[in-house]
């Protein structure tokens, strides 16, 4: 790695980290940049899994010590994305670099649309075990399945699967899905770094960015307006990155 690439890994992994704990999109920023640097379109992927465990790691030990969390409830969500993370990573590892970029970027497109899309006011109320079935699982089941592929806009579907579908608020929201990123990322590095396709260096290097801005992001408590900035920066950032891809 070049001291250019050194930087560009430490700035976009910190904004990656703020942005993923807050909201969702940070992978849309740290995976094509992977690529950019040089890594294959698998390579990548597994790499970025190195990034997004610290980054997890720091935001679920920061949310504990600050008193928020449910460990029963996350465990019963964690269970069948972790299956389903094993089954999507594994499929990660063989499938053709021209099949993964197309889902990259239909993945971003997607994930750029629905930020895109207000977020309805919901009466929420707390989430207890009672409240989950079937088709919760199964929809865990194949957020897993998805984000043991690829991740990028992972964090949109928890906010259809919690936020809408369960109503509860999105601190919450927040708090249940960096939980169980972390219980499924953990396999799915797993299967990547079995298959030689995590470079640690640059990964540990995004890792340090990212649990930077993990840790500043879990502090903060942004105003709507603050909000709306972050999204738009994002969204700026995005629009680059797919011209480069789907032009280069």
């Amino acid at each position: 790695m070049t001291v250019t690439d050194v930087l560009a890994l430490l700035a976009l992994g910190g904004l990656a980290g703020f942005i993923n704990v807050l909201s969702a999109g940070g992978s849309m920023l740290t995976l094509p940049l992977l690529m950019f640097l040089g890594l294959p379109p698998q390579v990548a992927n597994g790499t970025n899994r190195v990034a997004i465990t610290f980054q997890s790691i720091t935001a679920v030990g920061s949310f504990h010590r600050m008193g928020h969390g449910n460990l029963v409830v996350s465990l019963h969500l964690a269970v069948p994305a972790v299956v389903g993370s094993l089954l999507g990573a594994w499929v990660a590892t063989w499938v053709a670099d021209a099949v993964f970029e197309f889902v990259l970027v239909t993945a971003m497109i997607g994930a750029s649309v629905f930020m895109l899309l207000p977020q309805p006011m919901l009466d929420t109320r707390p989430l207890t075990p009672d409240r989950l079935g079937p088709v919760i699982y199964l929809a865990m089941f194949l957020i897993g399945v998805y984000g043991g592929f690829i991740q990028v806009g992972v964090g949109a579907l928890f906010l259809v699967v919690l936020y809408r579908m369960l109503k509860i608020d999105l601190r919450q929201v927040n708090v249940f899905k960096v939980s169980i990123v972390l219980l499924y990322t953990l396999p799915a590095l797993l299967i990547f770094a079995i298959s030689d396709q995590v470079r640690w260096g640059m990964g540990l290097t995004l890792a340090l960015g990212n649990i930077t801005g993990a840790f500043i992001a879990v502090r903060v408590n942004l105003s709507d307006e603050g909000a709306r900035w972050v999204k738009w920066i994002t969204l700026g950032m995005v629009a680059a990155i797919l011209v480069r891809l789907i032009v280069y």
